[in-house]
């Protein structure tokens, strides 16, 4: 337990000051730091059993056939350790690096970046990163895809999708994001980009979901499978999404941020019903990850609004140690946090 809280006490002290930016030096620093522990972690995980079978089962495959398997990108780093080396800690640093990569630009375009990193170490980089590999890296390109939609890049959004939809076909789910542009007030040239993106959409869901859609809704749906801690992480994204929608315009954000943030607020209320409704609580767990770039996103932007009269000072701490309470309660409480413990990586002596 203690390297996690040693990592999370590094976030915590940063998150608790008031640095707007991080120096590229750190940048690079945080990259690589985040990605050892992450890729060269040693049997730390859930699903660490789970993912040693996929070097074997495309030991003696040839390439082609590789990229034709479902998921292709996690097939082919597979694929690549087998003629390589590196085995299992080849694939998890590459996929370290990704989700890295993508988690640090996120936090970095977000008023307080070490803020936002405070809030997603707990949860996102300890237990998603670390144990559910391949849609840890499908989050990876979420981040990057949520940046290029912010910024009107539809086509560079589609991209980092179908990238994330390589690892974890679930990532699909995103591509309703673009519906928050549809506005009364669209141009015709808006309307004719959204349509070709939602054809390109359209495209991604039948070339790599719909043949399999039956095998997810009797998987999910139909088996009524039940995520233990679901409740628990559908509400640290409940939390953020309901503070958004009752107070956004104490935000400042410009007007596609405000949108955008809106229908993934709304979308995660959506899910907190879902878990009540739906009989399988994993099918919305799964989607649910989704989700938790808000946490950060809100986060990092509450101690400016000072919202039910805290200081920015005050906030700051709240998040702090609202974000030890998540690490300490998984560690000490969660029934799957065996798996993770104790940390063990490939660069410690113990």
């Amino acid at each position: 337990m203690i390297p996690y809280l040693l990592v999370w006490g590094l976030f915590a002290l940063q998150g608790l000051g008031t640095a707007r930016r991080i120096s590229a030096s750190a940048i690079l620093g945080l990259l690589l730091f985040l990605t050892l522990l992450i890729g060269l972690r040693d049997a730390v995980g859930g699903d660490w059993g789970n993912y040693l079978p996929y070097l074997q089962n495309v030991a003696d495959l040839p390439l082609k056939e590789v990229l034709g398997m479902d998921e292709a990108g996690y097939a082919f780093l597979n694929w690549l350790a087998t003629q390589w080396g590196g085995g299992v800690y080849f694939v998890n640093t590459i996929c370290g690096l990704i989700f890295s990569y993508g988690l640090i630009k996120f936090c970095e375009a977000q008023p307080r970046p070490w803020l936002a990193l405070a809030i997603a170490f707990p949860y996102l980089v300890v237990v998603v990163a670390m144990g559910y590999s391949r849609q840890g890296v499908a989050i990876g390109f979420e981040f990057l895809a949520l940046l290029a939609l912010e910024r009107d890049h539809l086509l560079r959004f589609l991209a980092w999708i179908a990238m994330a939809a390589m690892f974890h076909r679930t990532s699909l789910v995103l591509l309703i994001l673009p519906a928050s542009y549809l506005t009364p007030s669209l141009r015709f040239s808006q309307i004719f980009r959204l349509g070709l993106l939602a054809g390109a959409g359209y495209g991604l869901y039948s070339a790599l979901l719909s043949e399999d859609l039956a095998y997810y809704q009797q998987g999910y749906l139909e088996a009524g499978y039940d995520s233990q801690g679901a409740l628990i992480r559908v509400a640290l994204c409940l939390l953020p999404a309901l503070i958004f929608l009752l107070y956004r315009r104490r935000f400042q954000l410009h007007a596609a941020q405000l949108r955008i943030w809106t229908l993934i607020s709304v979308l995660t209320v959506a899910s907190a019903i879902a878990l009540f409704t739906i009989a399988s609580s994993t099918a919305v767990d799964r989607i649910a990850l989704y989700f938790i770039p808000l946490q950060l996103f809100v986060g990092s932007r509450l101690p400016d609004t000072r919202i039910f009269g805290f200081s920015a000072g005050a906030w700051r701490q709240y998040l702090v140690f609202l974000s030890l309470a998540v690490l300490l309660v998984w560690l000490i409480f969660a029934v799957h946090a065996r798996y993770w413990l104790p940390y063990r990586n490939l660069l410690l002596p113990f």
